[in-house]
């Protein structure tokens, strides 16, 4: 097989910068950067994406290797049809790395030609960190690195305000784009920068709030070898992708012109309220996502999709949707259940092998935005606890222990949020371990101890996973 670079592909192209996209992870690249290859096919739209890494220290050698080209494998099954489809993605030039060199990624500032920020760093990618004392040097976080990329800009073109970007988020967080810019405005304070650059950002760069969906697993694993010999290129970044697509974007109506996804077929839409679409999606979808995984690991299980052919696992999946977060919510039923319906036979499509430990990546973060307001707002209506949704609390709360029946449970999130976990489970004592994690107000804003019943019920399930652990 051939590598894939710029020389082996067929009618190479070469397009100005117009993007610049904070995440290198396989939901954008399965989701945004396809959209605007084929926005590039099909309309004037004319841009590539420059890829920026947000954490990571080392360099994107897998992407850069490969020149930023790489496929997109739909496959799944819409409206009764079986989807196989496999696209050759050239908008992308490849990833910078602001830690190992900091200079190049602030020169894609003085791009004239750059007009949109795209960004996907997980629920926990958007903060602020105090300890971001100067732009000298790369910022840690996101909104930091961003804003020292947007007042290298603003220098260099001198406060023009045709230069301004369109910022578009895509972390799954309530009001992404005004929590971003906010955050931006108090790097703006803590850098003591100028209030003519505050006043740029304010009126001359728009922040759009949005929703994204689109179930993304990446690599296809177990098929890799064969999916290339199909292609006829040694492809190590490909990624595979439901058909299933959706994205709200919050915007002002001239948005639409400048970037009209909504007219080359995608199920996008230009917006001015995302609020109904993101507690559908982020209750049902996430919120069960959420559930799944940490009862499904625990029952030994590996694959969402071997998940929804387990009898157990998947009645419980059913019961936690449709007797659970579905009554909790103020909308419809009639409104809400078919697109339940969807989700679960998305989590059953037999060409994605959906990894739970992926979906396990920062899963306190995730819990708080996912299902917590659904546990809650059960409660409050119901006057009752929501059983499966405890059962799920209580299996997160054993696999963060960090090992069960004798195997590593894999946890990837914040190293605080490990060592917390680590130094509380050495208690060993349930009721103990429960009662902590439920009085950590920055994992919830809230002590959960508070919540009538909700420690007594957690308690007792997380009894009965170590009590299961013991007999097997």
């Amino acid at each position: 097989m051939k590598p894939i670079n710029r020389q082996n592909i067929p009618n190479p192209t070469s397009r100005p910068l117009k993007v610049i996209q904070f995440g290198t992870g396989n939901f954008l690249r399965g989701f945004a950067d396809w959209m605007i290859d084929v926005l590039n096919e099909k309309t004037s739209f004319d841009g590539d994406i420059q890829m920026v890494q947000v954490h990571s220290r080392k360099p994107a050698q897998g992407i850069n290797d490969q020149e930023g080209l790489y496929h997109v494998l739909t496959r799944g099954i819409s409206k009764g049809k079986t989807i196989e489809e496999n696209r050759l993605i050239q908008s992308v030039r490849g990833a910078v790395n602001p830690f190992l060199d900091y200079n190049a990624y602030l020169e894609i500032a003085k791009i004239p030609e750059l007009r949109f920020v795209i960004s996907n760093t997980t629920e926990a990618g958007i903060y602020f960190d105090e300890n971001d004392k100067d732009w000298a040097t790369s910022p840690e976080s996101f909104p930091g690195k961003l804003t020292a990329l947007l007042y290298r800009r603003f220098k260099h073109f001198k406060g023009d305000i045709e230069k301004g970007l369109v910022v578009i988020p895509c972390e799954l967080v309530e009001d992404n784009g005004k929590k971003l810019k906010d955050n931006i405005l108090r790097y703006i304070d803590l850098w003591e920068l100028p209030g003519s650059f505050e006043d740029w950002i304010v009126k001359h760069n728009t922040f759009c709030n949005t929703l994204v969906d689109r179930i993304v697993p990446g690599y296809p694993v177990g098929s890799g070898n064969e999916i290339q010999a199909q292609l006829g290129f040694k492809d190590e970044q490909m990624v595979m992708a439901e058909p299933f697509h959706f994205w709200a974007i919050e915007g002002p109506d001239w948005l639409r012109m400048e970037l009209p996804l909504d007219n080359v077929g995608f199920n996008v839409q230009f917006v001015k309220d995302i609020a109904p679409f993101r507690t559908r999606k982020v209750r049902i979808l996430n919120g069960a996502h959420t559930c799944l995984v940490p009862v499904a690991y625990l029952a030994g299980i590996r694959l969402v999709r071997d998940a929804m052919e387990n009898e157990e696992t998947s009645n419980y999946l059913k019961q936690v949707i449709f007797n659970e977060i579905i009554p909790a919510m103020d909308q419809p039923a009639a409104s809400v259940t078919p697109f339940a319906e969807d989700v679960l036979d998305r989590f059953r499509n037999p060409f994605i092998k959906h990894k739970l430990s992926d979906i396990a990546l920062n899963s306190i973060s995730k819990w708080k935005v996912r299902v917590l307001p659904s546990l809650l707002d059960y409660i409050n209506k119901k006057d009752e606890i929501p059983t499966g949704m405890v059962q799920a609390f209580a299996a997160m709360i054993v696999y963060y222990r960090g090992h069960y029946n004798g195997e590593k449970t894999p946890i990837n999130d914040k190293t605080e949020i490990v060592k917390y976990f680590d130094q509380v489970w050495k208690i060993k004592t349930p009721d103990v371990v429960v009662e902590s994690v439920l009085a950590k107000i920055d994992f919830w804003d809230q002590d959960l101890n508070l919540v009538y019943g909700l420690s007594e019920a957690l308690i007792k399930e997380v009894k009965a996973l170590l009590a299961k652990e013991k007999v097997q």
